[in-house]
């Protein structure tokens, strides 16, 4: 039941789901919306986002391992470990080598000649580590013109005198007009699937 329990979230930690999750995070930060969307609606959009991305691979997963198990011609361990190839190979494009090479190194392990060779003990931090290292950086990325627009408001509203007022109630609306003028989604969704490519 245990294993059960954790099964999604390893699941969910082996694709891209974290990096566009966290991309989406610093986005609603960047706007000034602490709510909106709200995180089952942002949530949801990962996930159908990462079963886009991941289509390819579970149907090499279902291909190498499902189908011949089905039929009785591997065991279920063999399965594994054809199944396992194609999300490895998946991990390692967008694994930094920095990563890997700092858990073969925690692990204790000689150099693998070939990156085939790094067990899933080390990809999957490596992975994981590389993920949340491009999502910070997109989402700094992103950060930027909505950084500007706040600096902007709170050097206009200072100037004219409107200390009362704070400038998160000038700039929020502006950067949601922005977003919505300069079709955000599509623009960010886009860039992020490009990304993976």
């Amino acid at each position: 039941m245990t294993l059960l329990t954790l099964l999604p979230a390893l699941l969910l930690s082996a694709t891209p789901f974290v990096r566009i999750l966290v991309i989406f995070h610093f986005l609603r930060q960047a706007l000034g919306t602490q709510s909106t969307p709200a995180n089952q609606t942002l949530i949801g959009l990962s996930l159908f986002l990462t079963y886009f991305l991941m289509q390819p691979v579970a149907l090499a997963i279902h291909q190498q391992a499902i189908i011949p198990l089905e039929s009785g011609a591997i065991t279920t361990w063999e399965a594994v470990d054809r199944g396992s190839a194609p999300l490895r190979e998946f991990m390692l494009r967008y694994t930094r080598e920095k990563d890997l090479a700092l858990f073969v190194d925690m692990a204790q392990q000689t150099r693998p000649k070939e990156p085939d060779d790094l067990p899933m003990r080390v990809v999957i931090p490596a992975y994981i580590l590389s993920e949340l290292k491009t999502g910070f950086q997109i989402g700094a990325i992103l950060f930027l013109p909505f950084l500007v627009i706040d600096m902007v408001t709170a050097s206009v509203t200072t100037s004219i005198g409107m200390m009362q007022l704070p400038p998160v109630v000038i700039s929020t609306p502006l950067k949601i007009l922005l977003f919505v003028v300069a079709d955000g989604w599509n623009l960010v969704v886009g860039s992020m699937l490009k990304s993976f490519h």
